[in-house]
């Protein structure tokens, strides 16, 4: 049942037209970091210090781009 399950997912997502850079939602903690020009883990401290808003799926922790954006417009002193 699981296989299954898989093989539709995979098929779902070669259907799927691909997502470039500028209509993703959110991005990584390592991409956050180096679009800030800090490093990985200094942007994984703000994270677990919440100076950076997240939203975690499991282990995975991504940054929505729009609560970066905002954090970067009030000027916020990290």
């Amino acid at each position: 049942m699981e296989v299954k399950k898989n093989d539709e997912i995979k098929k779902i997502n070669r259907s799927l037209p691909p997502v470039g850079e500028e209509q993703r939602l959110c991005i990584s903690v390592p991409e956050a970091a180096r679009m800030l020009g800090v490093s990985r883990n200094f942007c994984y401290e703000l994270v677990k210090q919440k100076q950076i808003p997240v939203i975690r799926f499991g282990k995975r922790i991504l940054i929505p781009k729009i609560a970066l954006e905002k954090l970067l417009e009030k000027g916020v002193t990290l």
